[in-house]
C-alpha cells in the first residue's frame, strides 16, 4: 500500500466485510513503525466498539509480537496497571474508543505531548458509523486537538465497508482538506447474493368453543408455549427460522431489543420442545457483557451450531466467524444498515444468504389506508432493490452539533487549565470541525453556558469551569457525548442478566424475558437501581429504549416506483407477491398515481414520497398553523380538513417561498434531542434544530411537486 507507506496523506480504504482492510492498513503501518530509529513509534486505532477492540487485539497482538512491537488495548474494561504501562512507555499500536481518548485529554491534559510525540498514524475503523454523528464530530475535534497538542499533522486512514458518499467521506475524515485524501475503493464484482423476502399476515383470532379449543392442545407440542403472547405470524416466522437456520451458524436481525428477546425465546422454546440442544441466543447492548461474549463465542465455536438474534450490536465488524446465512425481521430503515448486515455472511467464496421477514396486518373494513398499501413489504422491497443496485445513504452533512461543542469546550478548558474565548474558537470552530459556527455564535454560546453555571470568566480572561461545569465534566458520564439513559441493573443470583430502563419500571412478581430466559421479578431495589429476579416458567418481554432510523428521501421514492411497477421482484415468496398485487391494487384505488391528497374520515392523507427529513418539516410547518398533524411514515394525516381545503392552504404555504427553518424550530416543544441540548439559549437551540432536524427547502420543493398531482373527484 505505498499511498500508506508514504506516511504522508490521509487515506480511505473502503471495501467489503471481511475483505482483508484491516490488514492492508496494517502491514504499511508495521512496515513503518519497525523503520523509524527510536524503535518508539507509535500507531493510535480508534474503534467504536470495545468488543472491537478486543477482537483487533487478538488479531494484532501476534503480529506485532513478531516484530518487538507492544499493542495496547484501552478501554473501561481494561486495568489501570495495563495502562500505566503504556504511559510509562507509549509505543507500538494503541487501540482505544473515542471516549477513552477523550479521557486522557481531560485527565492528562498536560501530558498529552509527551504520550503522542512519537504518533506516526490514526487509524479510524467503521468510519461510516461517526459520519453525521454527535461521536463523529467529537472524534473530529480530538483528532485535530490531537494535532494541536503535539503541532504536526498525522496522516489518517480510515477503514469502511458501506460509504454512500466518498466526497463526504472525505470531508468527515479531514474537514477543510478533502480534495487530498487518497481513496482505495474496492473494484470488485462483488458477491454472489441469495435472497427471498417472506410475506406473513396477522389474522384476527377466532374464538373457538371451549370443545374445539380442548381438542387443538397437542398443538403446543410444536413449541408453542402458552404464555409466550405471540401472533400467529409471529409463531409462523419463528418456525420458519427455526426450519430453516437450525443447525448452521447465522445471524438474525430485529428492530429492537424487544424482538430480539421475543424470538430468541420463541426459538429456544422450539429447541427444548424437541428435545435438542439450544442454538439460539441473544444479543443486544442492554444484555451483560458475559451474556453477549457468551454468545460471540458460541458464533466462532465451529463444533456446534449456534444462530445469534440480535439488534445492530453484531452489524459492525466483530469478527464472529464464518455465518452461513442472515436474517432481517421487520423492514430494515436504510440500505447501509442492511448491506452491512449482508456483509457478514458469504465469506470465503460462498454466496451471502438473506432472507427477510415481514408481517403485515389482516385487511378489514376497519383498516386504514396507509396499512392497505402493506407499507412495512414494499419498504423492504424497495430497500432490496437499492441495495442491489449498489446504492447506500449518504450522511446528513447539516448540522452544527452544538451540544458536541458545549462539550467540547469543557474537554478543551479542563485539557489546558483554561482558555480563552478567542483560542477556543480558533480550536474548535476556525481551524477545528465546528466552522459553521462564526464568532458571534460562540460568543452566545460561552455567554448561555456562563448563565447555566457551566463555565465562567476570570478577571485575566480566561475561561475556568464553573461549579456545575466542574461537576459535569469530573463524572464518568462526561466522556460521551451521547445519551446514556439511567437504567436499573437485572440479577440473578450474584450473576448480572443485563439492564433495563428507569423510566419503565417493574414491580414484585412480574414476569419478564431477558437474555433469552423467563424469570420472576422478586425484588426491586430503587436506592440501587437493581432488579433481583429468578427462573421463572412464564414471562412477558419488557419494553427497552430506543427509536427507529430516520428514512431517507431516496427510499420513499423508490417506493412509489414499486407501487407504480407491473413486475413482480423475483424474490418475493408466494404470500409477499399476494400482499405486493393487494398494496398495488389499493394504491390505484385510492388514485394515489394521480393525487397526493386523500379523504380518510374526516381527516386528509398528505403524500409526499419524500424523507423523514422533509416530512417532518411539513408536518412542523402545518402545526405552526394550528393543524392537529400526526406522522404515519408514508403520509401525514391531517386532522378535520378536506383534500380541497388543505389543498388551498398547501398552496398558500407554497407562495410564501421556503420556510425559515429557525422560526418553525420556534414551534416545536421537544427540542432537546442531543446530551448538552439542555444548556443551548432558546436560540441556539433553534438554530442548531432548525439546521439539523428540518430541511426547509426541501420541504418546498417537495410541497410544489405535491400540488402538481391534485386531489381529483
Amino acid at each position: 500500500m505505498e499511498p500508506i507507506l508514504a506516511g504522508d496523506r490521509d487515506v480511505i480504504i473502503a471495501a467489503n466485510t471481511a475483505s482483508g482492510k484491516t490488514e492492508a492498513a496494517f502491514l504499511p503501518i508495521a512496515t513503518r513503525l519497525v523503520e523509524e530509529s527510536t524503535g518508539d513509534a507509535l500507531a493510535l486505532y480508534i474503534s467504536p466498539l470495545k468488543a472491537l477492540i478486543n477482537d483487533q487485539l487478538s488479531r494484532l497482538e501476534p503480529f506485532f509480537a513478531q516484530l518487538d512491537l507492544p499493542v495496547h488495548p484501552w478501554h473501561g474494561d481494561i486495568a489501570a496497571s495495563r495502562k500505566k504501562r503504556f504511559r510509562a512507555h507509549p509505543r507500538g499500536v494503541l487501540l482505544i474508543t473515542p471516549e477513552s481518548l477523550e479521557g486522557t485529554f481531560v485527565s492528562q491534559g498536560f501530558y498529552l505531548h509527551s504520550v503522542f510525540r512519537n504518533l506516526m498514524f490514526v487509524v479510524v475503523d467503521e468510519l461510516h458509523s461517526f459520519i453525521g454523528t454527535e461521536r463523529g464530530r467529537q472524534l473530529q475535534s480530538l483528532l485535530h486537538r490531537l494535532e494541536v497538542a503535539i503541532k504536526r499533522r498525522v496522516p489518517r486512514i480510515a477503514l469502511s465497508a458501506t460509504l454512500g458518499d466518498m466526497g463526504l467521506a472525505t470531508e468527515h475524515l479531514r474537514p477543510g482538506d478533502a480534495a487530498n485524501v487518497h481513496l482505495i475503493v474496492s473494484k470488485g464484482a462483488g458477491q454472489e447474493i441469495k435472497l427471498i423476502v417472506r410475506g406473513y399476515e396477522e389474522k384476527r383470532p377466532q374464538i373457538e368453543p371451549p370443545e374445539e379449543a380442548a381438542g387443538n392442545s397437542s398443538q403446543t407440542e410444536q413449541g408453542e408455549a402458552e404464555d409466550a403472547q405471540v401472533d400467529s405470524a409471529t409463531a409462523a416466522i419463528g418456525n420458519d427460522l427455526f426450519k430453516t437456520l437450525r443447525g448452521s451458524n447465522n445471524l438474525v436481525f430485529a428492530n429492537s431489543r424487544r424482538s430480539v428477546e421475543l424470538y430468541a425465546d420463541l426459538l429456544r422454546c422450539r429447541c427444548e420442545a424437541a428435545r435438542l440442544p439450544v442454538e439460539f441466543w441473544p444479543h443486544h447492548g442492554s444484555l451483560s457483557k458475559d451474556l453477549r461474549e457468551h454468545v460471540e463465542s458460541a458464533l466462532k465455536d465451529r463444533n456446534r451450531p449456534a444462530t445469534a438474534v440480535c439488534t445492530s450490536t453484531l452489524e459492525l465488524g466483530i469478527d464472529i466467524g464464518n455465518v452461513k446465512s442472515v436474517a432481517q425481521i421487520g423492514t430494515p430503515y436504510s440500505v447501509a444498515s442492511l448491506r452491512q448486515r449482508l456483509g457478514r455472511s458469504g465469506r470465503r467464496g460462498e454466496p451471502a444468504i438473506l432472507r427477510v421477514y415481514i408481517e403485515e396486518p389482516e385487511i378489514t373494513a376497519h383498516t386504514s389506508p396507509i396499512d392497505a398499501l402493506r407499507t412495512e413489504l414494499v419498504q423492504a422491497i424497495s430497500i432490496v432493490r437499492l441495495l442491489l443496485a449498489k446504492w447506500c445513504e449518504p450522511p446528513n452533512p447539516a448540522g452544527l452539533h452544538l451540544s458536541t461543542l458545549v462539550h467540547q469546550i469543557l474537554s478543551l478548558i479542563a485539557q489546558n487549565g483554561g482558555i480563552t474565548a478567542s483560542q477556543g474558537w480558533k480550536v474548535l470552530c476556525r481551524d477545528g470541525p465546528f466552522r459553521g459556527v462564526e464568532p458571534d455564535m460562540f460568543a452566545r454560546l460561552l455567554r448561555g453556558l456562563a448563565a447555566k453555571d457551566l463555565v465562567l470568566q476570570a478577571s485575566d480572561g480566561v475561561l475556568l469551569h464553573a461549579p456545575l461545569g466542574e461537576k459535569i465534566v469530573n463524572h464518568y458520564s462526561f466522556y460521551t457525548v451521547f445519551l446514556t439513559p439511567e437504567e436499573y441493573r437485572v440479577v440473578a443470583g450474584d450473576r448480572e442478566l443485563g439492564t433495563l430502563p428507569v423510566d419503565r419500571p417493574l414491580q414484585e412478581n412480574c414476569l419478564i424475558i431477558l437474555g433469552g430466559r423467563r424469570w420472576r421479578v422478586v425484588r426491586v431495589d430503587e436506592r440501587r437501581r437493581v432488579i433481583e429476579v429468578v427462573r421463572a416458567a412464564g414471562g412477558r418481554v419488557p419494553v427497552f429504549g430506543g427509536q427507529a432510523g430516520c428514512l431517507h428521501d431516496r427510499i420513499r421514492k423508490e417506493m412509489l416506483a414499486v407501487y407504480s411497477d407491473p413486475e413482480m421482484p423475483a424474490f418475493l415468496d408466494s404470500k409477499a407477491c399476494e400482499l405486493l398485487l393487494e398494496g398495488r391494487d389499493n394504491f390505484h384505488r385510492f388514485r394515489l398515481h394521480e393525487r397526493s391528497v386523500m379523504r380518510c374520515g374526516s381527516d386528509s392523507l398528505l403524500f409526499l414520497w419524500a424523507g423523514d427529513r422533509v416530512v417532518d418539516t411539513i408536518a412542523v410547518q402545518l402545526q405552526a398553523l394550528g393543524f392537529s398533524v400526526m406522522n404515519q411514515g408514508l403520509a401525514l394525516q391531517i386532522a378535520d380538513i378536506e383534500p380541497r381545503l388543505l389543498l388551498r392552504r398547501l398552496g398558500e404555504i407554497i407562495a410564501q417561498g421556503p420556510p425559515d427553518p429557525v422560526v418553525l424550530a420556534e414551534s416545536v416543544s421537544n427540542k432537546l434531542s442531543e446530551k448538552y441540548d439542555g444548556f443551548l439559549p432558546d436560540d441556539l437551540l433553534c438554530e442548531d434544530y432548525g439546521c439539523s432536524r428540518l430541511d426547509a427547502h426541501g420541504a418546498w420543493e417537495t410541497l410544489k411537486q405535491a400540488l402538481q398531482r391534485p386531489e381529483r373527484t
